[in-house]
């Protein structure tokens, strides 16, 4: 099983497939490193041989932010937008949407299983 950069790709998937398993890496990066270091988009992670490895690897750590350094960016994107209290910075602060989506349905996955309020006593008791 490749590694490249700390990640162990997948032997059995198409090269292109398997460079994406890399945080950062999608589709059109992958094929774009097929290209520049002269790799057959087609061949299956398993048949690269350690030159090959090298040759991605060294494109990867040169001309793109992938993985651990672009996890880090992205953390301190975010991080200052919480630290000058913009409007986005609050929102990643309280975990609600950040980018427009409604909250009075839906919204579940950022802001976790549903808190069952008490309902507010019958209009029968201020008779």
């Amino acid at each position: 099983m490749p590694r490249l950069l700390g990640v162990d790709i997948p032997n059995d998937k198409p090269i292109v497939i398997s460079l994406r398993y890399l945080y950062g890496v999608g589709d059109q990066v992958a094929r774009e490193l097929c290209h520049k270091a002269g790799i057959e988009t087609s061949k299956r992670a398993r048949e690269l041989h350690e030159e090959e490895v090298a040759r991605l690897t060294t494109l990867l750590e040169r001309d793109y932010t992938v993985e651990g350094q672009l996890r880090r960016q992205v953390a301190q994107d975010i991080s200052r937008l919480r630290d000058i209290k913009c409007y986005r910075g609050m929102r990643h602060r309280l975990g609600l949407p950040v980018r427009g989506q409604r909250t009075r349905t839906n919204a579940r996955t950022r802001k976790g299983p549903k808190k069952t309020v008490a309902g507010k006593k019958g209009v029968k008791d201020l008779r």
